[in-house]
């Protein structure tokens, strides 16, 4: 390990270049003592020069072009900062590597789109590819799966990827208020963007299941093969269902092996009230991963944000520093399989299903044909009674069936007459944990 001062370049001066230029100067002693080398940031670039973003550049050399950084600046380490799966970014990390310098990033869009061929140019050139900060923020997770359950066979991992998904779901079980109430709040108190669809379209939580099912199960890694789903249908009267059948509404993402290949879904789920995810609350992110020797082992903590994310990418710096070097993706490059993907229609499950009917004679028993059609029986059935002239809220609950029946008899019962909205269907998880 040498003793020199580790070199880094940071490209990308927002919240988290921010964070991370804090966090250096303020712990640069005891960064130095748990590497053994002191690390210097040699070099910076941004959109804004003339920006105030109360924190000194201590001499780094400025660069206009974060590209022209990647491939001159005086550095070991290139950290990209920036974001998006295409364009700069992916123009930094691609020259950093081709110049044979490490890269430490938290960009989940650009890990989860192009790590395979990212980690595959890593490898070629001998050094790291690393990004604990693009999944779950501060929680060190991707160490977790990589390292520290190293010894097991993964069953699954899955959890709480995304807090402003996590906070409107927690503040629509607790106020009793709608979506559309609760996502407006998130927006004025800075949770969610003016544009929120990346978030609770589920995008961003695909995003960051594609990775951690690649270093899980040591396979190439597929975002375009997780199906996902967004919160938007979840209203504040599944909400109410759910607490009164013992249960919480939380968007999931969840990777598990299958005998038809590798689940990667992301979905709201009901999961039981008493299981400690469920207990995960506001902006956290939680994470569990399930192996064959360790058990169910659960990991929370903020998923977002300047600090953790800043203490998620100056571990990788440490790492480097202290010349640490381990697959992104738990196994080398040359050797992570191809995925092969479980289809959504094969996934097999409980369900809950809510109507909203007319309230007449014979409505619950079309419904209860249409689901024996389709040999889906029937748990349990909550109905609740309106103002006469309203529709009235039917709940089933069914045994585990399969996905693909599942969704024939929805498409049947959106087709009768006394459905008068589309049904909503949510999925009932089993969780290990």
């Amino acid at each position: 390990m040498s003793s020199a001062p580790l070199n880094i370049a940071i490209a990308g001066l927002g919240t988290v270049g921010g964070g991370l230029m804090k966090l250096i100067a303020e712990h640069s002693e005891l960064l130095e003592r748990r590497s053994g080398r002191f690390i210097r940031v040699t070099a910076v670039s941004a959109k804004n020069r003339g920006r105030n973003r109360g924190f000194a550049l201590n001499g780094a050399q400025w660069f206009d072009d974060a590209v022209k950084m990647a491939g001159e600046a005086e550095a070991e380490v290139v950290v990209e900062l920036i974001g998006g799966a295409d364009g700069v970014a992916r123009q930094v990390c691609e020259t950093a590597l081709a110049r044979g310098r490490h890269v430490v990033t938290a960009n989940k869009a650009l890990i989860a789109h192009h790590g395979t061929a990212l980690a595959r140019a890593a490898e070629k050139a001998g050094v790291a590819l690393a990004f604990e900060a693009a999944v779950a923020g501060g929680i060190p997770v991707i160490k977790v799966l990589r390292e520290g359950l190293a010894g097991n066979n993964l069953k699954g991992v899955y959890g709480i990827l995304n807090g402003t998904c996590n906070y409107i779901l927690t503040q629509m079980q607790e106020s009793k208020r709608e979506f559309a109430d609760v996502l407006a709040e998130a927006q004025s108190l800075g949770y969610a963007e003016a544009d929120p669809s990346f978030d609770v379209d589920g995008i961003d939580t695909a995003h960051k299941l594609a990775i951690l099912a690649s270093v899980a199960f040591g396979t190439e890694v597929g975002f375009d093969a997780v199906h996902v789903e967004g919160i938007r249908h979840v209203s504040a009267l599944d909400i109410a269902f759910a607490d009164e059948l013992g249960y919480r509404i939380k968007l999931l993402g969840i990777a598990r092996p299958t005998p038809h290949g590798i689940e990667q879904r992301v979905h709201p789920c009901m999961v039981d009230a008493a299981a400690p995810i469920a207990q995960v609350s506001g902006v956290f992110n939680a994470v569990v991963a399930d192996g064959d020797f360790v058990g169910s082992t659960l990991f929370e903590g903020r998923g977002a944000g300047a600090g953790p994310t800043a203490s998620a990418v100056a571990a990788d710096l440490v790492d480097i520093a202290r010349g640490v070097r381990i697959p992104s993706f738990s196994v080398p490059a040359a050797k992570l399989v191809k995925l092969s993907v479980s289809p959504m229609e094969r996934h097999r499950g409980a369900y809950y299903m809510r109507l909203m009917v007319k309230d007449e004679p014979g409505v619950i028993a079309q419904v209860a044909t249409a689901l024996g059609n389709e040999k889906v029986s029937i748990e349990a059935v909550l109905q609740r009674a309106r103002h006469p002239t309203d529709a009235v809220p039917v709940v089933f609950i069914t045994h585990e069936t399969e996905e693909a029946g599942m969704n024939r008899v929805l498409a049947k019962i959106a087709a009768l007459g006394t459905v008068v909205e589309k049904p909503r269907m949510i999925r009932i998880e089993p969780l290990s944990q």
